[in-house]
């Protein structure tokens, strides 16, 4: 079976500057990466706790129960609000200057209809 290796199509643009769109979009690669490997090892030392041999087949095999997912949830959550934190103040800054200008739109308008 052939995998499809890349998407087709343009890549969206969520930047004015291209470089930026490329590094955030490495960035998530990499946070990805580092999100499966963390998993893993969490598979791993839970294992490692039955005290029961461990090979790469199990590891493989290991499926995380209820409690281990919402850990998982809430650790991949914590780390996304890490990496993705400049992201995350950039777009409230900007949220804070609309809701100024409309503000002021708005005031301006009820000024213009009371004068």
């Amino acid at each position: 079976m052939n995998l499809q290796q890349g998407a087709k199509g343009e890549r969206p643009r969520y930047f004015a500057d291209p470089g930026i769109d490329k590094v955030l979009s490495m960035t998530m690669a990499l946070a990805g990466e580092v999100a499966v490997m963390r998993d893993r090892i969490d598979s791993l030392e839970r294992l490692l706790e039955t005290q029961q041999p461990v090979s790469r087949a199990t590891l493989d095999a290991y499926t995380p129960d209820d409690e281990a997912r919402a850990e998982r949830d809430h650790w991949r959550a914590r780390f996304l609000d890490i990496v993705l934190r400049a992201v995350h103040q950039e777009r409230e800054a900007l949220e804070r200057r609309l809701n100024a200008q409309s503000y002021t739109a708005v005031i301006e308008d009820v000024e213009a209809t009371t004068a």
